[in-house]
């Protein structure tokens, strides 16, 4: 079971405050552990909201709504993507990882779909077009 592990982001991550050197030690630790058990498929931080930007879907329209973005703690600071046995296990994980923020945070983990939770809406040729497109990314890591 592959698990999208979003860390919240917080007020000093929407500042741009830099994690100190003890975090970044800390974090890159935890990492080594994932990455030695297997774990660890992807993983990166993000830069403040400000940096960015929102591309609103109405109909045929499209509106680019640019940064900041409020309600801070419904934003997205960082993320791993993890293959693990199940959510117990990804929640084990997460417990064992340093407070990725200076204050109090939350990591939210929810899992990603995978080509059998579709069932027969995903055709033979939508699945091999998927697998297709699956090996062409990974061709150009």
């Amino acid at each position: 079971m592959k698990f999208l592990i979003i860390v919240k982001a917080t007020k000093d991550s929407e500042a741009g405050v830099m994690p100190s050197e003890k975090l970044l030690t800390d974090m890159g630790k935890f990492n080594e552990e994932l990455v030695n058990a297997g774990i660890m498929l992807a993983g990166e931080g993000l830069h403040p909201s400000s940096k960015g930007a929102r591309v609103r879907f109405s109909g045929t329209e499209r509106t680019v709504i640019d940064g900041p973005f409020s309600a801070t703690n419904e934003l997205v600071a960082g993320f791993w993507i993890w293959q693990v046995k199940s959510l117990a296990e990804a929640i084990e994980w997460v417990k064992r990882c340093p407070n990725p923020m200076l204050s109090e945070s939350e990591i939210e983990i929810r899992q990603l779909f995978e080509a059998d939770d579709f069932g027969e809406v995903l055709t033979p040729e939508l699945r091999e077009q998927e697998e297709k497109l699956r090996q062409r990314v990974a061709e150009n890591k």
